[in-house]
């Protein structure tokens, strides 16, 4: 026998792993940074919270309620100081989640970095800063929600972002166009690779007809392109796609912008897996889920993620806490370090099944492509509702499949017998909790910052900002100014509000197709419902209407455009006006449109303060006997005090079934109408 120990080949390096995080304080926030950097988490990713994603400080009245929940609160330079403090941020990757305020937040982390290096020049600290601003406010439009500006003026500020970091910040990547919203939306994967190619071309050109960056200098700008991908549980198709995304992307580097150095061609994709397909229903099942959508992005090397956050198995129920995020971040080191994985060239190279598969996406993408560009491109797609009619449209046809049973969702709608698990035993404490003075906090540390600033130069670099926004100046350096001098987010964002206007996206509700005509079992569900819509609108004296509002700054919007489209579909009058309304607006709406129930949908964990102020506002408004129903990652404990407030129903993830939350709907109405029970269905 041998002895010789046999030699392994020698392993590629791994991804970057990040977990999205951020939460409450920055000071509370920073502790969890470094506790994930001290498990083995290589980059950071930051969530903040979304008065700093839509450019609001903590007191202003639009803030409220929402402060520090879905991330951390960023309202000035001395909280970005304690977010990043003990992290040298010149070695460190970072990639922040910031879309409409980007520009803002780059400037704050560059001057943080500055100031944790006191002996370097400026232009030095910039030159080793390496991260990325997600910086893609196309999607904001269609999915996510967290943009200020309209087109024109958005695209300018992306523009004037990578023209600066092109030639100041040259390890950053300025921003990811970002295909993951369009999954969560409900795009279809040619629908996340030929929207995602389209908004690559709007900004493109926008930097180049900008003018501000040279003919030899633009292949650096495509090469600091990144992307930001989903991966759902297909896990062979997403694999399939993410090769599809690399031939796509060299093909319109070298045919539409002329790249020839093959680097600058690479596709370089950071990746957070689906949190569409994570349940509430048996949620330990998303720990499985969760790794075959990381096999997605993984296995072939020719399109391996760059950078991967995966979410933990418990976001359906709430915010996971600090152990949940280290479940999910081992996960990532087991496939890196035990597996054999990193060894192999592409395992898929000369596969005839997957190459057939790329082939028919790349060809099925390419015709959408080719149908948007003919329509003058992203901008005027999302502009004229083209866009957001066919992600409401895919949506509704997947929760079409799930209803009816054919796709099947284990724990969901097929095998939904189990034992009791001891993950979800305590259910309040199965997930973390939002601080609640955290918004006070933030509150306190607004009034102490400008309370020790030099106010003369903070209104003499926002007349700079304002007055650089009236010309085509790259407004980066009057960011900067306005950083140094002292501003907060929502001067910054105030200023510019003031100078560009503000814009409200189409909800493409009225033109998506619904199930209307469904067959088979579902059909004669929602057609029993269609009928019972009916006959108590006959009872009543008119046709049930109700009111789908989105209170507060959440800005994912596909439950409620959900629920909206299956109301319509069941014969409701629906009136959905969008999102970020104040609760005043939606009582206002509910007494101008005379529904007979307010149908509220919050993600961002604001609802114990937002949804008693529209019940409150209701009955302040003489609407006391009005029915309010509330949608959203409630969790049971906060169900049970919103149902003593006063409102009629609840509905979490769990309820997946649209069409039985409409029958529910009407006999919320019939009791809050005093009619008696409708027969059961």
């Amino acid at each position: 026998m041998s002895d010789a120990t046999p030699t392994r080949p020698e392993r590629d390096r791994p991804w970057v792993m990040r977990t999205y995080a951020g939460h409450s304080t920055a000071a509370a926030s920073n502790a969890l940074y470094r506790g994930n950097l001290e498990k083995g988490q290589t980059g950071l990713s930051v969530a903040f919270d979304l008065p700093t994603q839509t450019g609001y400080d903590p007191d202003d009245a639009l803030a409220a309620g929402e402060v520090g929940k879905v991330g951390v609160p960023v309202p000035h330079l001395g909280e970005m100081r304690r977010l990043f403090e003990g992290i040298p941020l010149t070695s460190m990757n970072t990639s922040m989640t910031i879309n409409a305020t980007a520009m803002w937040l780059l400037a704050m982390y560059q001057v943080a970095a500055e100031e944790q290096n006191p002996d370097l020049a400026p232009e030095e600290v910039a030159a080793q800063l390496a991260g990325t601003t997600q910086n893609d406010i196309i999607k904001e439009y269609l999915s996510r929600g967290t943009y200020v500006f309209g087109p024109e003026h958005s695209l300018r500020l992306i523009s004037d972002v990578i023209s600066y970091t092109v030639h100041q910040v040259p390890k950053w990547n300025p921003i990811n166009i970002c295909s993951y919203h369009l999954q969560e939306a409900g795009a279809t994967p040619q629908q996340e690779l030929a929207y995602a190619m389209c908004t690559a071309i709007a900004v493109l050109d926008a930097v180049k007809n900008a003018g501000q960056v040279s003919e030899e200098d633009f292949e650096k700008v495509v090469g600091r392109m990144s992307f930001f991908v989903n991966a759902g549980v297909r896990f062979v198709e997403e694999t399939c796609k993410m090769r599809a995304f690399v031939q796509l992307w060299d093909e319109l580097c070298r045919e539409r912008y002329g790249v020839t150095d093959p680097k600058m061609r690479r596709f370089r994709y950071g990746v957070q897996v689906n949190s569409l397909g994570l349940t509430e229903a048996q949620p330990e099942n998303n720990v499985q889920r969760i790794v075959l959508e990381m096999l997605g992005v993984t296995l072939s090397k020719n399109a391996r993620a760059r950078a991967l956050q995966l979410p933990a198995w418990n976001e359906a129920l709430g915010l996971p806490r600090p152990w949940d995020q280290q479940w999910s971040l081992r996960l990532q080191q087991v496939l890196a370090f035990e597996s054999d994985l990193l060894e192999y060239d592409d395992i898929f190279d000369g596969s005839h099944v997957i190459e057939a598969k790329v082939a028919e996406l790349v060809a099925s993408a390419k015709e959408e492509m080719d149908r948007v560009q003919a329509m003058g491109g992203a901008i005027a797609a999302v502009e004229s509702g083209f866009m957001k009619q066919a992600l409401v449209s895919a949506h509704a046809a997947r929760r079409a499949r799930i209803e009816s049973g054919d796709e099947k969702i284990v724990g969901v709608n097929v095998y939904t017998s189990t034992e009791p698990s001891p993950l979800t035993a305590d259910l309040d404490g199965a997930i973390q909790t939002a601080d609640p003075e955290a918004e006070a906090a933030a509150k306190r540390s607004v009034e102490e910052w400008k309370a020790q600033r030099d106010q003369a130069a903070v209104d003499a670099a926002l007349e700079r900002l304002a007055a650089d926004a009236k010309t085509d100046a790259n407004l980066m350096h009057a960011t900067l100014a306005a950083v140094r001098a002292g501003a907060t987010t929502g001067e910054w964002a105030g200023t510019l509000r003031e100078v560009f206007g503000e814009f409200r996206a189409p909800t493409g509700v009225s033109g998506a197709v619904g199930v209307a005509a469904s067959v088979g079992e579902a059909g004669e569900q929602l057609r029993a419902v269609r009928e019972k819509v009916r006959a108590t609108g006959e009872e009543i004296g008119g046709r049930l209407r109700l009111l789908v509002g989105k209170p507060g700054l959440d800005g994912h919007s596909n439950g409620a455009e959900q629920v909206a489209v299956r109301a319509r579909d069941a014969g409701f009058e629906v009136v959905y006006q969008g999102i970020r309304l104040t609760p005043d607006q939606i009582v206002r709406a509910a007494v101008d449109e005379d529904v007979h129930c307010v149908g509220l949908s919050i993600l961002s964990g604001s609802h114990m303060e937002l949804v008693p102020a529209v019940v409150d506002g209701l009955a302040a408004a003489g609407l006391a006997d009005v029915p309010v129903i509330v949608g959203g990652i409630i969790p049971d404990a906060d169900g049970r005090r919103l149902k003593e407030a006063g409102v009629a129903a609840v509905y979490t993830p769990k309820d997946y079934g649209l069409t039985e939350i409409m029958s529910s709907i009407v006999d919320v109405i019939r009791s809050a109408e005093g009619l008696e029970p409708s027969p059961a269905m």
